[in-house]
């Protein structure tokens, strides 16, 4: 297999210390290719970057609507947010809306991301639950979605083991995600998330088409176009819930509200809906770098595709060149896109 192009430089004296490895897509709603930097056709797991996709459901279904979930509970359902306390009550409101609570969710337990909200736990002597889990806010729409499926008939029971590939939940969260990447997951490989529900390896080609299309709703069945674009405004209205404080997704999102959607996943993946252009973006990071390459090279792509000037640029620019300070903050170098990633996009 012929190595993917370097996308981002860690500089340090001068010089380049170390690389970072890796495949870009960007894509038009009716599959027509934009760009194309490395392998886009190999099939890797975009993992929490799909998270709108699996979302789809929760809104086409009427779910949302039957239960009156808010912009912020929306948001939430497409984030990975940092476990800070508007994040946990809000997820704690979706089960209260369905009838039901913590003990539902399947996704797991961990002590939250953000530094702050960690330490108040610690300090209280509380321990964290699946609120906390910076899933809980996806699992909380597919325990939404299962109560609309379940008919108010018994709905803890129908949910248990809803993050199984063949739990009805699972099922409908799969074929939205079948629907919008037009890539045939039957055949796909498919492995375990962090927060145990199924996750398929998709190639980026595939992955950017789906956000042209959540940008766009070009390609979309009428009932997942009307999700999308509720999903979208509800994450250009609360772009806190998608990430929380000092996350990328969150910046980004608060800066260019409508104009972009964006979602990291692990393993250095990061896709974006462009809905002006109708351009979706997929990249990979093909060592799995995502604080420091990821990020780098979304804020690039954008500073090409956006044509960014004045304030989005400025902006942009201190992610795509992000200046590299020590414990005693002086500056030891810069992490910048490189070239190649400019030039292609």
């Amino acid at each position: 297999m012929q190595d993917n192009p370097i996308l981002v430089e860690a500089m340090r004296g001068g010089i380049v210390e170390s690389f970072h490895r890796g495949a870009v897509a960007v894509v038009d709603a009716s599959g027509v290719l934009h760009t194309a930097l490395g392998d886009i056709e190999r099939p890797i797991f975009p993992r929490s970057a799909v998270k709108v996709l699996q979302a789809l459901p929760l809104v086409a279904s009427g779910a949302a609507d039957q239960l009156g979930l808010s912009d912020e509970e929306l948001a939430l359902a497409c984030a990975s947010h940092g476990g800070e306390a508007p994040h946990v009550r809000t997820a704690a409101s979706m089960l209260a809306k369905a009838g039901l609570d913590v003990s539902v969710l399947e996704c797991g337990a961990h002590w939250p991301y953000h530094d702050g909200a960690l330490k108040a736990l610690a300090h209280d002597e509380v321990e964290p639950t699946a609120l906390h889990n910076n899933c809980s806010g996806k699992h909380s729409g597919f325990v939404c979605l299962g109560c609309a499926m379940d008919g108010g008939r018994d709905a803890a029971a129908f949910l248990r083991g809803y993050v199984k590939p063949d739990h009805p939940v699972m099922r409908e969260v799969t074929a939205a995600l079948q629907a919008t990447t037009d890539f045939d997951l039957a055949k796909a490989a498919r492995g375990t998330d962090g927060c145990s529900i199924p996750t398929y390896a998709i190639p980026l080609r595939n992955l950017a088409l789906a956000f042209a299309r959540v940008a766009t709703g070009q390609g979309l069945s009428a009932g997942h176009a009307r999700a999308a674009a509720r999903l979208r405004g509800a994450v250009a209205a609360a772009p806190f819930m998608v990430g929380g404080s000092g996350r990328l997704d969150t910046r980004l999102m608060e800066h260019f509200r409508e104009r972009v959607f964006c979602k990291v996943g692990a393993e250095g993946v990061y896709c974006a809906a462009l809905p002006a252009l109708g351009l979706g973006v997929a990249l990979k990071m093909d060592d799995g770098n995502n604080a420091r390459a990821a990020e780098v090279a979304l804020a690039a792509v954008l500073q090409s595709l956006l044509c960014a000037e004045g304030a989005d640029q400025a902006f942009l620019q201190t992610v795509s060149d992000a200046r590299m300070v020590n414990w005693n903050g002086i500056e030891v170098g810069r992490l910048r896109a490189a070239q190649a990633l400019h030039a292609a996009a």
